[in-house]
């Protein structure tokens, strides 16, 4: 199964939801793969990169998540960074060729960014989900002011998938992040995870009647 894990924005929590997800799988007895196409860093701030982040949730060298020539130290979208540091442009098909294979039963691809935020020179996040075809596709939103907005534009970005909305720092005593919740679920008929562990139900799940 592949799971493409994309956000409402940049820095929605995307690779810690995601980690944690993983860890949760592996603790239901599911192995997981990390998979990051391309990343961009603020270098020298001493934070792990994602790679480092996922590959230490899955097991997996971050040299295997996000091949090494696919990182870019610069806080910008990787194709920007990349004409920043004055290195060659890539493609969306690149990035996919470029991912690395796992026999795990499922494999999570996170992108970079917003569901538009570019990706390669010649696409974003919707051009890789074409060209990926995952299983499901996970969007990752804050759960706060402004969620329900960010998820319709980005869930009306990428129709004809499986999709589900995964809610980062969600507090159930909060009552517009409960409200918020219940408008996705009972309004606009989406499926909403509130926690890593719930999500890694939804997927396990799936993967057993797959």
């Amino acid at each position: 199964m592949i799971a493409l894990v994309t956000g409402t924005g940049t820095a929605v929590g995307k690779t810690w939801f995601t980690a944690r997800a993983i860890e949760s799988l592996a603790a239901e007895g599911v192995r997981a793969a990390a998979r990051k196409p391309a990343q961009s860093f603020a270098p020298g701030d001493g934070a792990p990169t994602d790679a480092d982040v996922l590959g230490a949730a899955s097991g997996e060298d971050p040299g295997s998540v996000c091949p090494a020539h696919r990182w870019y130290p610069v806080g910008m979208a990787p194709p920007m960074a990349a004409e920043v540091l004055a290195r060659e442009a890539f493609t969306i098909a690149e990035l996919v060729a470029e991912l690395a294979p796992s026999d795990r039963a499922c494999t999570f691809v996170e992108s970079a960014g917003g569901v538009r935020s570019p990706l390669a020179s010649d696409g974003d996040t919707v051009d890789l989900c074409r060209a990926l075809a995952p299983d499901i596709v996970v969007l990752v939103a804050d759960a706060g002011l402004g969620m329900i907005n960010a998820v319709r534009l980005s869930v009306a970005a990428l129709p004809g998938h499986d999709l589900v909305v995964a809610l980062n720092r969600y507090d159930d005593t909060n009552e517009l992040h409960r409200a918020n919740a219940t408008w996705l679920r009972d309004v606009d008929a989406l499926t909403v995870v509130t926690s890593p562990a719930a999500l890694a139900h939804h997927i396990g799940a799936s993967i057993a009647t797959a």
